[in-house]
């Protein structure tokens, strides 16, 4: 079986996730070439791991200041470009087609009538989860990358055929430093960010970050180029983590037992549902402005929560190569029984109720 798989570039846990999948489908001896679209090519980074890799412009949002710029989004859309990269993408040498959210991969296979399984987090979205109503991330969930078979990630599985989060391991072993916290707000200011963590003078913060330009230390805050193994190293040490929203970042941490401080992305749904997960199933903490006084209270009063989660992309990787599509739904449950009955961790996680699909809470 040959396979193109198709990965969002805007942030940085559509390509963990990718990474964490990139070994086990290989070892069920698939042939898999990778496509990445969402960010400028010189944005990449450690990409070792997908070989001679094809990139596209694709679609993504624009952030600015910790928020969704809903005006320059639309001005570089660029429709007629986009429908020119689905239309020029050629399938035909493979058997399927994955897609990790990214529409250029997803699109195309839709429209050559090439199978598609979608693997993402924003996927479990089109299932009756607990989420932020919004008609408009709605659409966008159901129709931003179509797929076929819809395999969403969630930290609990509230009684549908969701699989739970699909992490790469920590190579590093956990040696907690008390004074460590980690910081990764990518989408945030950092001039604003360091002038707000250098009055907390009492802690050390590591700080990764894309606009960083060198690796430096100010005063108690040191300042980091993205790099995936110092990442690791610092998760490894820290001793709480404070991050945007995103699922990937969260479900590692939760997985290391890191005490968790999100900031969801202003105008981004996907993010305020994940906030209201977090609290709702009592894994993380959240501040809705980034302040030295909130930060400070979390320092103080933070709390560890471990939820321990399997080899997820073995399991998937192995539901890829030998199942059978014919009854998408059935199998898809399967794989879903299967890889939460090795979830073990917080309670919430290991009883997950079917009374929770109709939870629509406000943020």
């Amino acid at each position: 079986m040959k396979i193109l798989y198709g990965v969002q570039g805007t942030g940085n846990g559509h390509i963990s996730r990718a990474r964490a999948m990139a070994p086990a489908l290989a070892d069920q001896g698939l042939e898999v070439d990778y496509l990445f679209s969402g960010r400028p090519a010189e944005r990449y980074f450690d990409m070792e791991a997908f070989g001679n890799f094809q990139l596209r412009h694709g679609m993504s949002f624009v952030v600015k200041n910790g928020r969704i710029d809903r005006l320059n989004t639309l001005k570089q859309a660029k429709p007629a470009r986009f429908i020119n990269e689905v239309r020029n993408l050629d399938l035909s040498g493979y058997d399927l087609v994955l897609t990790d959210f990214e529409p250029v991969t997803a699109w195309a296979a839709k429209l050559a009538g090439k199978r598609c399984i979608g693997i993402s987090r924003q996927y479990a979205f089109c299932y009756n989860i607990p989420k932020v109503p919004s008609g408009v991330g709605q659409l966008v969930f159901s129709y931003y990358a179509p797929a076929d078979i819809k395999l969403g990630c969630h930290w609990d599985a509230f009684g549908e055929p969701i699989l739970p989060p699909i992490i790469e391991g920590n190579p590093f072993a956990r040696n907690i430093q008390e004074n460590l916290i980690l910081v990764y707000l990518p989408f945030e200011n950092l001039p604003d960010l360091l002038s707000i963590l250098n009055r907390l003078t009492h802690t050390q913060f590591e700080v990764y970050h894309p606009d960083a330009v060198e690796n430096k230390k100010f005063n108690n805050v040191a300042v980091f180029k993205p790099a995936r193994q110092a990442f690791q190293q610092s998760m490894a040490r820290c001793s709480g983590i404070i991050g945007n929203a995103g699922f990937e970042l969260a479900s590692e941490a939760l997985h290391m037992g890191c005490p968790l401080l999100v900031k969801p992305l202003k105008g981004q749904v996907e993010q305020l549902s994940n906030v209201m997960n977090l609290k709702l199933l009592g894994l993380a903490d959240s501040i809705n402005h980034i302040d030295n006084e909130a930060i400070n209270q979390w320092l103080k009063n933070k709390k560890s929560v471990q939820v321990c989660y399997p080899d997820v992309a073995s399991e998937l990787a192995k539901w890829i190569a030998k199942e059978s599509f014919d009854r998408p739904t059935a199998t898809v449950q399967d794989l879903s029984d299967r890889v939460w009955s090795q979830v073990t961790g917080h309670m919430n996680i290991t009883q997950p109720q079917k009374q929770s699909n109709a939870l629509q809470l406000p943020v």
